[in-house]
């Protein structure tokens, strides 16, 4: 008795699915029912007789076979839209989906808000993540672009400098220490630091300068993500500390650089070396260019 084949429907339903980690956006994404990508991942894993996706309450985490699977189909799925691009020829983007991962809200919206602009048919799927998951998914390959600050391994990513700025503390105008040129990481121990969650970058270079300084900062209260941290500074629950760049200013709120804290650090637009050749991929980066 012949095995069971592996079809090439299987391999983009388990794609797909690997990259949104949800049953439903692959299907939209595939243009199918969501039943069918169901019957092609059941089928998947029983021709490999293992489990690809454990399900919990916030979406489906993808098991060690599914992970050594996804390295090898991804680039299948990248080459079979590379032959479709050119079999067609299109010279507009009348379709398709690109998924974008950033640290923080700026730059990434207005790249967004030109491309969906030149491009409105182009569906995005867009995620603030920390520092540490860009990197790991940007490894993974699950991700199409990721705007990103510092990452691993820069010269192996095809990519294009953004910025380059430092840590500034992020403070309510009427709070005293605004009327400071500059500030000191001692000064800023003795208020309500709000930070970003393990696995950013500023938690890393905070908990790095306090070490070397031989500083305590005792009262942190921690967001996840550096929209949400803005929010915090707005509402009076403390200072921030945060790249300068990261987030949109408002007239409630200045900046102010930390003596300690000079280090300055570029972020970038990045792609995987195979990705960049797609055709969406390569218009968000020629967008960049135009802003």
């Amino acid at each position: 008795m012949s095995a069971m084949k592996i079809s090439s429907h299987q391999i983009a339903a388990f794609t797909e699915v690997f990259r949104r980690r949800s049953v439903s956006e692959a299907a939209a994404v595939l243009g199918v029912t969501q039943s069918a990508v169901t019957q092609h991942l059941a089928k998947l894993e029983q021709r490999m007789g293992t489990t690809l996706f454990i399900r919990y309450r916030n979406g489906l985490e993808p098991t060690k076979p599914a992970q050594e699977l996804f390295a090898l189909t991804d680039r299948v799925r990248v080459l079979e839209q590379l032959v479709a691009e050119t079999v067609d020829a299109y010279s507009d983007l009348s379709a398709g989906h690109i998924t974008v991962i950033a640290n923080a809200p700026r730059p990434a919206m207005p790249i967004i808000s030109e491309f969906n602009r030149r491009f409105p048919a182009v569906r995005i799927t867009f995620s603030l993540v920390t520092w540490e998951l860009a990197k790991q998914r940007l490894e993974q390959h699950d991700v199409d672009i990721a705007i990103i600050t510092e990452p691993d391994d820069i010269a192996s990513l095809f990519h294009v400098e953004l910025s380059n700025t430092r840590l500034m503390a992020l403070i309510r105008r009427e709070h005293p220490l605004a009327r400071r040129e500059t500030l000191s990481l001692a000064e800023l121990a003795q208020e309500r630091v709000v930070l970003t969650e393990d696995g950013s970058l500023t938690l890393r270079e905070i908990q790095k300068a306090c070490l070397e300084n031989s500083i305590s900062m005792p009262n942190i209260i921690k967001m996840t993500t550096y929209a949400v941290l803005k929010e915090a500074v707005l509402h009076g629950i403390g200072i921030g500390i945060l790249l300068e760049d990261s987030v949109f200013p408002t007239e409630e709120l200045v900046y102010k650089s930390v003596d300690e804290l000079s280090t300055h650090f570029k972020t970038y637009i990045v792609t995987t070396s195979d990705k960049r050749r797609l055709r969406s991929v390569k218009s968000f980066f020629d967008t960049v260019q135009i802003l």
